[in-house]
């Protein structure tokens, strides 16, 4: 293998890992803001709707560049962890979680195809990129307001 060639079965592996985690971060966020309840009900719900509409898309666009390399996009979800805790500390903590393992595939992604594909690293960079805003986001709503 050149320098610029890349392992399309291994790319379209991690890819399908992604596309697999970004559908269960649709399934997570649309259960989650079913469960808000409380005063700030209403902005919740909508971030969080937000959330599942944004891995939607990122689901839709991992799928396309599977099938840009010629692989077959899977019908798995990946993991859905359904812990029964729905206040609202946990339900971020539980998104952290589920945050960091979708970003931890993201640089898998970049590994393989980091100077072999302009294409899938700026792809890969992206989507980093809104990850790492994304839990940063989170993070800042599990502080405690000042007093």
């Amino acid at each position: 293998m050149t320098n610029t060639e890349i392992d399309n079965d291994a790319v379209i592996k991690v890819l399908n890992n992604i596309l697999e985690a970004e559908l269960a971060g649709v399934v997570r966020y649309t259960h989650y803001a079913l469960m808000v309840v409380g005063y700030n009900r209403i902005p919740i719900v909508s971030w969080m709707r937000g959330q599942a509409n944004e891995s939607l898309l990122h689901a839709n666009e991992a799928g396309e560049m599977i099938t840009h390399l010629g692989g077959h996009p899977s019908l798995g979800i990946g993991p859905l962890l359904e812990t029964h805790r729905h206040d609202i500390g946990a339900i971020l903590r539980e998104s952290l979680d589920h945050e960091a393992s979708a970003l931890a595939e993201y640089h898998r992604l970049l590994e393989l195809v980091n100077g072999r594909s302009v294409l899938l690293e700026e792809y890969a960079r992206r989507m980093i990129a809104q990850e790492e805003i994304h839990l940063g986001e989170v993070r800042k709503m599990l502080n405690k307001p000042a007093e």
